[in-house]
């Protein structure tokens, strides 16, 4: 997909590398650290564990915590409980291929032990794959291939590590969104489309995405009006506008139907095993069998508006009580660092910000020489993203989600991070004046391996700068402190 250019091979060599330690380090936490005891969902295992399965359970048992269990269960039963219908089916159908892949070991192990070593694989994969493509976007967008590596190297030390490999839908989402912007930015939309597409059909903020297409069509459009027809090309603009917001808008409607098939429509509901039915009469899930719920009268019956109000209390401000005074805390790193980039961001350019993007001053002048960096021109369409997620999950969601929420959604969270470090801390400024390390066999002729320049700064700790310690702290403290936390069902969710 990629040429591997040293650059770009030392970031995926890093990722791997990462993502490596982390799947040693759930397993190690998971063995040596007693799970707690939550109220999360916990389905019955209907089919007899062998000794390969116990094994498997040690090793990989850490990545189907909290939410990874709904999809577990989903990717092996469907989704037969009405409050199943929260999670997205891309994830649930990636992890279905996994266990057809490992079919030859069905007689070895049961569904759900190649259901955790699909999560381990295809995840660690994802992840991989989402730091190149960021690595990828980053070069377009930034035009600074220094920032750009060292957000990429960021991303493989995300605070939202322990999500990125355990059983949820955020490496996948992370690899489609981002793959989707850098084709985006190298003027395919069509296939920018698809893969946002596919990005809402693993998680809901997916359709946030449409304000790229939109964007970067209004950019067309404004800058096509001086040599071409206005109405023909408003009409063009209409047309793809509209068009782009029934293709994100596809896969989630198509999910909402299927819903209303199961629970709305007489004949639809498929035979549940008697442990499951029993654990819906135990736990008080709707199953499609009983009566209608409530939303299937609705004008507009979407369940998934029905289960994050009903089942997670998710609503505008419902989340802003004392007790969850905690949960704020946890979220305040990745809040912080949003609101500054934005700051910082609308401070430099309040022209660029009041035009939405479209022009750079007051000299109605386009913009085609972009300062490289993060204070790019480029970066604005980012940034609104950032910040309407940020507003959104801090203003309706169960706010300890942001660190995950932004960490696979917007590039931000890594670009402003590589910003301050490449502007404000003198080590890496002298490493910038150094050449490369020398060649080794792997590299073509006259090509030279960048240093690692994150590894670098934890190796000269005591000597970084404050700014430095502030963000590498945050992103080491939480990558740890996830895993730690997390596959022992402590909050860490």
């Amino acid at each position: 997909m990629w040429p591997l250019d040293p650059s770009r091979k030392e970031v995926l060599r890093f990722a791997v590398s990462c993502r490596v330690l982390t799947l040693m380090l759930q397993a190690l936490f998971n063995a040596i650290i007693p799970d707690h005891h939550a109220e999360a969902f916990s389905p019955p295992r209907l089919a007899p564990s062998g000794s390969l399965d116990q094994l498997v359970e040690g090793l990989l048992g850490g990545l189907s915590r909290w939410d990874a269990e709904h999809f577990l269960f989903i990717a092996e039963h469907g989704y037969l409980y009405e409050h199943n219908f929260a999670f997205f089916p891309g994830f649930p159908l990636v992890l279905l291929v996994g266990t057809e892949l490992l079919r030859p070991l069905r007689g070895l192990l049961s569904q759900r032990s190649c259901l955790l070593i699909s999560v381990a694989s295809f995840n660690s994969l994802f992840s991989v794959l989402a730091t190149v493509a960021l690595h990828d976007l980053s070069c377009v967008v930034l035009r600074c291939p220094r920032q750009a590596f060292y957000a990429a190297l960021l991303f493989c030390l995300s605070p939202a590590n322990v999500f990125l490999v355990a059983g949820y839908s955020e490496a996948l989402f992370a690899f489609l969104t981002f793959s989707a912007m850098g084709q985006l930015e190298r003027g395919r939309s069509w296939t920018s489309g698809l893969l946002f597409a596919l990005a809402t059909g693993v998680r809901s903020n997916g359709l946030v995405s449409v304000g790229f297409l939109l964007h970067n069509q209004c950019r067309g459009f404004f800058s096509s009006l001086v040599v071409l027809n206005p109405l023909k090309q408003l009409l063009k603009l209409m047309a793809s506008g509209c068009l782009s917001v029934l293709t994100l808008s596809l896969p989630f409607a198509l999910f909402q139907y299927y819903a209303y098939t199961q629970f709305c429509l007489p004949g639809s509901a498929h035979s549940i095993p008697e442990p499951l039915v029993q654990l819906a009469v135990d736990k008080g899930y709707r199953i499609a069998e009983g009566n209608k719920p409530p939303w299937c009268s609705w004008k507009l019956p979407l369940i998934y508006n029905y289960i994050q109000d009903v089942y997670w209390n998710v609503g505008f401000l419902r989340y802003y009580e004392l007790r969850q005074v905690p949960n704020f805390l946890l979220a305040a790193p990745v809040a912080i660092l949003v609101a500054w980039a934005t700051w910082t961001y609308v401070t430099t350019h309040p022209w660029l910000c009041l035009t939405l993007g479209l022009q750079r001053n007051k000299n109605n002048k386009a913009l085609e020489k972009p300062d490289p960096g993060f204070l790019s021109p480029r970066v604005f369409v980012y940034l609104v993203h950032a910040t309407v997620l940020l507003l959104f999950g801090g203003l309706c969601m169960h706010v300890q989600v942001l660190t995950r929420f932004l960490g696979s959604s917007t590039p931000i969270v890594y670009w402003f991070p590589a910003h301050l470090l490449q502007n404000q801390e003198p080590l890496l400024r002298s490493l910038e004046t150094e050449p490369w390390i020398p060649l080794t066999e792997d590299f073509p002729p006259r090509q030279k391996i960048p240093r690692n320049s994150i590894m670098e700064l934890l190796y000269n700790w005591k000597t970084c700068s404050s700014v430095t310690r502030y963000i590498l702290g945050y992103f080491l403290t939480y990558w740890l402190l996830g895993l730690l936390l997390h596959c022992n069902f402590l909050p860490w969710t």
